[in-house]
């Protein structure tokens, strides 16, 4: 099969297109032929070597987090999919390598593709939809009536967590320049912030939950709209103790991240405030909910442009940019699209 490795670690590193055997699946896992990939900021941090200390991949290994594809090969005790099935996933740490013509995945990652999806349009979901789940649901326990503001509103996180707080029921604010007020409202945002122009912390009060994907600055601001007892989540660090000790990461490792983290738990503290640091993993459980609510049309995913596989690398280029609004989508195979 097709892959793209990352050779070494280093910022801006181009991946190398080769030519490697197709996986075998292990007992519990299927192989997917990938139709379809997405990228994201992962990617390019991973590349970097910024998550070495958390996921310490060995080069050459193959980059990618989302996937939507074909199952054409089931290992042993592998039951819960058939060959044919169309499926999507963001496989689990130490298994990703999605930026290929094929993979072998644990079963418990993977759900049905939405049927009112292309490939392209499932494969921009899973890392991002799981996020906003992760993030609203199983930490914020975000209820009706609420109120959370959700930073970078056209990010490929901040586009699937605004529809999906709003299905939870709560009044949503987001950040965003004036030239996508409109989409972001499209989506469901009740408040605007244009963040070229206005400042959030100053205009937004009495929040329940903040999500925060940006800057440690606008992470110290979030502290200010929210109300006693409310929670800043962050999926942009620094990662905090209680990250530390579920990842079971070594002594060295929980001290760094316990002192990285020091600033912003003291000052979430005197605010009254929960903060906490979320690095989604991965449920195939959690994506076929999701998948019902977008086939209920209820969450649709917004894609910023396409890139065949062949030019994979512009398209984590394009990401870096940090130009794109949604997800930005590779074509495996050519009828993905």
């Amino acid at each position: 099969m097709k892959a793209y490795q990352l050779e070494r670690y280093g910022k801006g590193q181009r991946l190398t297109l080769t030519n490697l055997p197709d996986p075998v699946p292990a007992a519990g896992e299927v192989l997917v032929e990938i139709h379809a990939t997405a990228i994201n900021q992962l990617d390019g941090k991973i590349r970097d070597g910024a998550f070495k200390p958390i996921l310490p991949y060995k080069p050459p290994f193959i980059l990618g987090h989302d996937l939507a594809g074909i199952v054409v090969a089931t290992g042993p005790g592998a039951h819960r999919f058939k060959i044919g099935d169309a499926v999507y996933a963001r496989p689990r740490d130490g298994h990703i390598g999605t930026f290929a013509e094929r993979i072998a995945v644990a079963e418990a990652d993977l759900a049905p593709k939405p049927v009112r999806l292309s490939m392209a349009e499932a494969a921009s979901v899973p890392l991002v939809g799981l996020t906003a789940w992760q993030v609203l649901v199983e930490t914020a326990g975000l209820k009706a009536g609420q109120k959370v503001l959700i930073h970078a509103g056209t990010g490929g996180v901040g586009t699937i967590a605004i529809q999906f707080a709003k299905h939870l029921g709560a009044m949503v604010a987001t950040t965003a320049s004036a030239a996508n007020a409109d989409l972001v409202r499209s989506l469901g945002a009740d408040v605007v912030i244009d963040y070229r122009t206005q400042d959030f912390s100053e205009l937004l009060s009495g929040y329940d939950v903040v999500l925060n994907s940006l800057d440690a600055k606008t992470l110290e601001k979030s502290l200010k709209v929210l109300k006693p007892g409310g929670k800043l989540i962050s999926i942009s660090g620094p990662p905090d103790p209680a990250f530390a000790k579920a990842q079971g990461l070594n002594p060295v490792l929980r001290l760094l991240f316990r002192l990285l983290s020091t600033g912003i738990r003291r000052k979430a503290r005197r605010a009254s405030v929960d903060y906490s640091f979320l690095f989604m993993h991965a449920d195939g459980d959690q994506l076929a909910q999701l998948g019902a609510l977008i086939d209920a049309g209820t969450i649709r995913p917004v894609l910023d442009r396409g890139f065949t596989f062949d030019a994979l690398n512009d398209a984590v280029a394009y990401v870096d940019s940090g130009r794109a609004k949604g997800k930005v989508v590779v074509t495996v195979r050519r009828d993905a699209a």
